[in-house]
C-alpha cells in the first residue's frame, strides 16, 4: 500500500496550480515533481518493471518522462523515446486510417463492407449485406464479447488475416444487429483490409505513410531493425515476474495489427493527442485528418453500461463508445480514452477536449491498478477535484470487488475418480468451424489438449466430474484455464466437445465459450 502521508502531499495542488501549468518551466516543476514521486511508488508496490507518462495541456507537453526498466533484469532505463507495445489504442489510429480515405472521397464511414471485400459474410445474410465500415469500429455485431479471438492470442495463432476474415461467417451471434455492445478486434483486422484495399497498398504501408508518419516517427506500424530502444513486456505468473516474449516490440507486424499492433514512445502518445485535440494536425503542423472527421471519430454510437470502477471512482453515469474511441463522462467533464492490454503491456490514452487536456500512460508490466491509480488520480488533480489518496483508495476498491473461486488444484481433488468413462474413451481429433482441429490424446494416464494451429495451445486435461476436465494450459502465464466438457449420444459415444473459461476473471480474448468442437475420429 501506498503511504498516506506521502500521496496525499503528492495530490495536494490547487486549481490555480493547474492552471498555469503551461505558462512556465518553474511552475510545472510541482506537476511533473508529484508524478515522478507517484510512478516510482507504484513500480516499487506492484512490481512494474517500466512506466512512460506524458500530460499535455494547451497545445504543449507539460510533463512527459520514462521510468523504472525496460528490463526487470538489466540495466537499461525507459525514457522517453522508449517504445512500447499500445496494444487497442491502436483502434483509434485505425479510425484515423480510414478518416484520412474519407477526407480524399475514397469511401465513406457509412458503405457496404462486401462494396470493398466481397468474401465478408456473416452468420447471418442480412447482417452480412447490411454490414458497414462504421459497424466495423464499433462493436455492435451480434456477436459475443472477443469472438473469434483465439485466432488470434496467444500469438502467433497461425492464422492468416484471410483466414480470419473467412472463418466470421462461423461465429454464432448471441444478440441481434447492432442491439448491444460486445468488445471485438476481428471487424477491426476487417477494417484494416479495407484501408489496404483502397490505398492500394498493406495496412502497415498505409498507416505509415499517412499517419505514422506525420508524428515524426515517435510511432511505428512495423518497427524497424535497427530499433532497439524497446520495453520489454513483463507479466507476474505464479509469484514470479518474468518476460511475455511473444508481446515483444518487433519488425514484424503481427495478425491482428489493425487491432492492436502499433507500438510508440511516449513523445509519440503525446503528439498523438496533441493531434486530436487540435482538430487532426500534428504538433508540427502536419494535417493527418480534418476536425469534422474528428469530430465524427468522437461521436458516441454504441450505448455502453459504465464500469463499475468509472461508477465509483470517476462517477461516470454515461458511457458509449465511438469510432475507435470510449466517450464517457469523468468528474464533470466529458472523457476521449481508450485503454489497451496485452499479456505485459498496458497503455491507456484519455482526453478532456473542454479543457485542453490529455494523458498518457505506457506500462510493460501486466497489472492494470498502475495505469488506473495514475490516470484517476491525474484526471482528480487536473478537473480540481477534492484531495484523496487514490492509491491506497483504488487498492482498497479492488480488493472488495475480488471474489473467492475454487482453484483448478481444489476441483481436481474433488473429481479425481468422478470421471464417468475410461480416459482412452475422450482421446480422438475433434474439429471447430472456424478455430480447426485439436487433438486429445492420452499419454501416461494423462489426457493432453493439442492446437494443430494455434501452436500456444497445450494443455493438460484434470479430470472434475462427469464428462467434464479443466484444460491446465503449460503457459501458466494465460491466467486462462478452460473447462472442457464432452457430450455424448445415446449410446454414451463421446461425439464432441465445449469449452469455458474456468475464471470469470479470465481476457475476454480467451473465447473459449465459442468453440463447438465436434469428434471426427
Amino acid at each position: 500500500m501506498m503511504k498516506t502521508a506521502l500521496l496525499k502531499n503528492l495530490f495536494a495542488a490547487t486549481i490555480i496550480q493547474v492552471t498555469v501549468l503551461s505558462a512556465s518551466a518553474t511552475e510545472e516543476a510541482p506537476l511533473s515533481a508529484q508524478i515522478d514521486q507517484l510512478a516510482h511508488e507504484l513500480i516499487e508496490t506492484y512490481r512494474t518493471p517500466g512506466l512512460a507518462i506524458a500530460v499535455v495541456k494547451d497545445g504543449a507537453v507539460v510533463h512527459a518522462t520514462g521510468y523504472g526498466k525496460r528490463t526487470f533484469n538489466e540495466p537499461d532505463t525507459v525514457n522517453t523515446e522508449t517504445f512500447f507495445r499500445v496494444a487497442s489504442v491502436t483502434k483509434a489510429f485505425t479510425a484515423a486510417l480510414i478518416a484520412t480515405l474519407v477526407d480524399d472521397g475514397k469511401l465513406n464511414w457509412d458503405d457496404k463492407v462486401i462494396d470493398y471485400l466481397p468474401n465478408f459474410q456473416m452468420a447471418d445474410p442480412w447482417v452480412t449485406r447490411e454490414f458497414t465500415i462504421r459497424d466495423l469500429f464499433t462493436h455492435r455485431s451480434g456477436l459475443g464479447p472477443g469472438a473469434g479471438d483465439l485466432m488470434l492470442w496467444p500469438a502467433p495463432a497461425g492464422f492468416s488475416r484471410d483466414e480470419i476474415i473467412h472463418n466470421l461467417r462461423f461465429l454464432k451471434p448471441v444478440s441481434s444487429f447492432r442491439s448491444e455492445y460486445a468488445y471485438d478486434n476481428l471487424l477491426y483486422i476487417v477494417a484494416g483490409e479495407i484501408a489496404a484495399k483502397v490505398s492500394g497498398t498493406s495496412w502497415e504501408n498505409s498507416m505509415q505513410q499517412r499517419v505514422l508518419s506525420r508524428l515524426d516517427n515517435n510511432c511505428y506500424s512495423e518497427a524497424p531493425k535497427t530499433l532497439r530502444n524497446v520495453a520489454t513486456p513483463h507479466q507476474i505468473t505464479e509469484g514470479k515476474l518474468e518476460t511475455v516474449p511473444r508481446n515483444a516490440v518487433t519488425v514484424e507486424s503481427p495478425v491482428y495489427a489493425a487491432a492492436g499492433g502499433i507500438s510508440c514512445n511516449i513523445s509519440g502518445l503525446a503528439d498523438w493527442m496533441l493531434t486530436w485535440l487540435a482538430g487532426g494536425s500534428s504538433a508540427s503542423g502536419q494535417k493527418i485528418f480534418s476536425e469534422e472527421q474528428r469530430d465524427e471519430m468522437w461521436r458516441g454510437v454504441t450505448l455502453m453500461q459504465p464500469s463499475r470502477f468509472e461508477r465509483d471512482l470517476m462517477n461516470t453515469n454515461f458511457k458509449s463508445y465511438a469510432l475507435g474511441w470510449r466517450k464517457i463522462d469523468a468528474m464533470g467533464h466529458m472523457f476521449i480514452s481508450h485503454t489497451g492490454s496485452l499479456s505485459g503491456a498496458r497503455a491507456w490514452v484519455g482526453m478532456i477536449p473542454e479543457l485542453n487536456i490529455g494523458i498518457a500512460i505506457l506500462d510493460n508490466g501486466n497489472n492494470s491498478r498502475v495505469r488506473n491509480i495514475l490516470m484517476t488520480a491525474l484526471l482528480a488533480k487536473l478537473t480540481g477535484q477534492p484531495d484523496r489518496d487514490w492509491a491506497t483508495y483504488i487498492a482498497n476498491w479492488y480488493d472488495q470487488q475480488q471474489q473467492s473461486t475454487q482453484t483448478p488444484e481444489e476441483i481436481e481433488e474433488e473429481g479425481k475418480a468422478s470421471v464417468f468413462l475410461p480416459l482412452e474413451h475422450y482421446a480422438g481429433a475433434y474439429k471447430d468451424n472456424w478455430f480447426g482441429w485439436v487433438d486429445i490424446k492420452l499419454n501416461n494416464g494423462q489426457l493432453r489438449f493439442i492446437s494443430r494451429k494455434s501452436k500456444h495451445m497445450k494443455g493438460t486435461l484434470v479430470p472434475s466430474h462427469g464428462n467434464s476436465f479443466i484444460v491446465q494450459w503449460d503457459n501458466r502465464s494465460f491466467e486462462a484455464d478452460a473447462w472442457a466438457k464432452f457430450d455424448d449420444d445415446f449410446d454414451g459415444k463421446i461425439i464432441g466437445m465445449r469449452m469455458k473459461a474456468v475464471s470469470d476473471e479470465a481476457d475476454s480474448s480467451f473465447d473459449f465459450q465459442d468453440l463447438d468442437f465436434a469428434k471426427q475420429q
